[in-house]
């Protein structure tokens, strides 16, 4: 047991305070389930003074492109002893046509080249990096889409390579975050088993709830957001063999049938 201080206790983090809590901890953090404002830099910081664990899941800024957790409380973050995590993404992997990925490959050739960075910036400070493809979970996944009628199923067009991405339900996040507190320093990969399209998830979905798919529609038709055009420009499949090795990692749901059944 020890203290856990969190920056930017959210969707994620929140269920990863509530099991830390569950097995004796003393969690306190910022965002929207913390109970310190980020601004109040002598509140952080004495509570980061008394905290055993450190824990951000706060992503780079838009603007900036900084990491803000670092970049205000970075020298508090030096010595000590304490552990150190952060929540990272596999987008810096960037494209890889498809390809399987793990930790050993190069990062920040994609479009999330502050995430990268910051992922590069954590690591240098020692930190358990764990690297999370499309998260979903009560709430936030392909049947809430469906049963809003917001779901979407594109057609890429003639020729264009299959797009598949990999997923991890939230609840195997917190196991492999709690199973990294007894890791060594160094990035994972805490990733399903079956990478797949986003079309073949929403037809799950849509199967599960008893409802017809959306129609096929090209990027265009569908009036898709920058962000989420750019999210069809990569393609990649993500390893987690070394989660499974190093942290003794098992996911409860390792493809996205059983996770949507279990949410259904």
């Amino acid at each position: 047991m020890g203290t856990m201080f969190i920056f930017g206790i959210g969707y994620t983090a929140s269920r990863i305070a509530a099991a830390l809590e569950a097995r004796g901890w003393s969690v306190g953090g910022t965002g929207s389930g913390g109970n310190v404002a980020f601004d109040n830099a002598a509140a952080v910081r004495e509570a980061l003074d008394r905290a055993s664990h450190v824990l951000s899941s706060v992503p780079p800024d838009r603007a900036s492109g900084a990491d803000p957790v670092l970049a205000e409380y970075g020298e508090w973050l030096e010595g000590g002893g304490r552990w150190i995590g952060y929540l990272s993404s596999t987008g810096v992997y960037g494209d890889t046509g498809g390809a399987w990925v793990d930790e050993s490959a190069p990062t920040g050739t994609g479009r999330r080249t502050a995430r990268a960075a910051a992922d590069r910036e954590w690591l240098a400070r020692g930190a358990r990096v764990l690297r999370l493809p499309g998260i979903y979970g009560p709430g936030r996944s392909a049947l809430d889409r469906v049963r809003a009628g917001k779901a979407h199923r594109i057609d890429l067009g003639p020729g264009a390579p299959q797009q598949v991405f990999s997923r991890v339900h939230v609840d195997d996040i917190v196991t492999g975050a709690i199973a990294a507190l007894g890791a060594p320093a160094g990035a994972y990969n805490l990733a399903d088993d079956c990478p797949a399209s986003q079309n073949a998830v929403v037809e799950e979905a849509c199967r599960l709830l008893g409802r017809a798919p959306p129609p096929l529609l090209t990027v265009e038709q569908a009036g898709l957001s920058p962000m989420a055009r750019g999210f069809y420009a990569e393609n990649r499949r993500i390893a987690n063999g070394k989660a499974r090795r190093v942290l003794g990692w098992q996911p409860r749901y390792p493809t996205f049938r059983e996770g949507l059944a279990a949410l259904a």
